[in-house]
């Protein structure tokens, strides 16, 4: 249990001090972009959108039951998700851990260092990597979550334990990696330049030494979910992902934010992610008309085969001219007939993903697909969807799921706090 000398100031003032040797987990390079000629700061227009790089997100929160960002932030463009194995034995130094980075987060989304990058002794060790000296903010956020792993009899923390917490079950299709799944803690940092968003997650993994090592880690491109302002992106497969995500604020109340029966987690949510390989090679090959039938939308517009435009809601018993299977416009077997809320009890989930590659695979085909994430306020409510799709989905012809944790993501901390204090009082 917690040790009462650390005060939460003594752990604030500590979460600034000597970042520690390199953690040589830290997998994958995600270089920065530079454009001739640009102001460094502000990148040019994509159609309907702009990218200032001056642009800072607060970490600490400034009311009652306030959500960490990057949940409810608009998408950035990149994201680097890490996922940490914990080795401390004792509640205090995961208490200890938790307040280091929160300290160093919100030095980073205000697009500080997190110490001296040039040691006053010319032989020390660097608090700071430096490779995101000059770049902006960016707009960063880094997004932390406790895993299962956190409420085990190891840290003596169960009573604490969130009430919808628990591993993922087997579900259908499932194609799990053992060394993609599970883990205690993640890291989710997202940033409108690669360079900031890696060199967040390269500094809290240098941190982490000694307490948690590195378990899997994911690099992002690409943002596959669309906030308020911004068009609907695509997905690898070329078709838009994210037309009917959680929007309202009525919506995020029923589905993703936890309410005050959830105790110390009000204002927090759950984030349940998954890799997922798409077989990109055979989906290319597949004709066109087809591959709307898999989705059950067009291509390009990205409007229901029912008929409309991107936006227009679904009619899943629309009658098709020459008729699909069952006669319908929409395949019943279509992605989005069986994702639909409209099919599932109403029930939606906040999709906050991002495409991924990892280069060539070992038969030298592509080897990418969907870093796909979801916050929810009961990861039932993804099973229960993941359960049907995994089932029936035509789609699953072209993809496998071989990563996946669940993790809860508590509250932003008020300034003077840390993520996660009120686990240990």
């Amino acid at each position: 249990m917690t040790d009462s000398r650390f005060s939460r100031r003594g752990l604030i003032g500590a979460g600034l001090a000597a970042a520690g040797a390199g953690v040589g987990a830290v997998a994958g390079v995600a270089g920065s972009a530079a454009a001739t000629g640009v102001d460094p700061f502000t990148a040019a227009a994509n159609g309907d959108e702009s990218i200032d790089l001056s642009q800072a997100v607060p970490f600490y929160a400034t009311a009652a039951r306030q959500p960490q960002g990057g949940i409810r932030t608009t998408p950035q463009r990149h994201c680097v998700f890490m996922v940490f194995d914990l080795t401390a034995s004792t509640a205090t130094e995961l208490q200890v851990l938790l307040a280091r980075w929160s300290a160093a987060i919100a030095q980073l989304q205000a697009g500080r260092t997190i110490g001296s990058v040039e040691p006053a002794h010319g032989d020390g060790v660097g608090a700071d990597t430096g490779e995101a000296l000059d770049l902006g903010p960016a707009s960063l956020t880094v997004t932390v979550g406790l895993g299962p792993g956190v409420f085990d009899e190891r840290f003596g923390l169960a009573a604490k334990r969130p009430a919808h917490l628990a591993a993922i079950p087997t579900l259908p299709s499932d194609s799990l990696d053992e060394q993609l799944t599970g883990g205690d803690l993640s890291l989710q940092a997202c940033a409108d330049d690669p360079q900031v968003a890696y060199h967040a997650v390269r500094d809290l993994a240098r941190m982490a030494r000694g307490t948690a090592t590195v378990r899997w880690t994911v690099i992002g491109f690409g943002r596959a979910s669309a906030g308020p302002t911004q068009s609907t992106p695509r997905n690898l497969m070329g078709f838009k992902d994210g037309t009917r995500n959680v929007t309202t604020d009525a919506e995020y109340d029923r589905f993703v934010w936890l309410d005050d029966d959830a105790g110390w987690m009000a204002g927090g949510t759950y984030q349940v992610v998954r890799k997922i390989r798409m077989n990109l090679e055979t989906w290319d090959a597949d004709v066109v008309s087809d591959q709307q039938r898999v989705f059950g939308r067009t291509k390009v517009e990205g409007a229901p085969l029912s008929g409309g435009t991107e936006h227009t809601t679904p009619d899943f018993h629309a009658r098709a001219p020459h008729g699909t299977e069952g006669g319908t416009a929409i395949d019943a077997r279509s992605h989005v007939a069986l994702a639909a809320h409209e099919n599932n009890g109403g029930v939606k989930i906040l999709r906050r993903g991002y495409n991924y590659t990892d280069g060539l695979n070992q038969y030298g085909q592509l080897d990418a697909g969907l870093l796909f994430a979801a916050y929810v306020n009961d990861p039932e409510h993804f099973t229960r969807l993941q359960r049907k799709l995994g089932a029936s989905d035509r789609l699953n012809e072209y993809v496998s799921h071989i990563g996946s944790g669940v993790f809860a993501v508590p509250p932003a901390p008020r300034k003077g706090s840390y993520i996660g204090e009120q686990l240990f009082h």
